[in-house]
């Protein structure tokens, strides 16, 4: 049976990132990254990518307390009925999807 070859689709890595440390700093990364088993450009770059994407997550997230939370809660599971421009647009998407 013949072999298919699977080729690995891998951006090209073309912008650079730079950064000053101290010599502390340094250390503690270079053991980090030899813990890991990898380079100190791929922990430092992994590293930066999970804390980027924690980051954005965490301001995706929306966090509601208290009366702010009952309100949200109280609007979609009770919402105003449509008003006249509401209707309206509801109106020409239906004309223009030919519903």
């Amino acid at each position: 049976m013949p072999q298919v070859q699977h080729k690995q689709r891998r951006s090209r890595k073309v912008e650079r990132l730079e950064a000053r440390v101290t010599p502390a700093q340094k250390r503690l990364i270079e053991r980090a990254a030899s813990l890991r088993g990898t380079s100190v450009t791929e922990f430092v770059v992994a590293s930066a990518q999970e804390a980027a994407t924690t980051t954005i997550k965490d301001f995706d997230v929306l966090h509601l307390r208290d009366q702010a939370r009952e309100v949200f809660i109280n609007a979609v599971l009770h919402p105003p009925a449509p008003n006249k421009a509401a209707r309206a647009a509801a109106e020409r998407y239906r004309r223009h999807k030919g519903v």
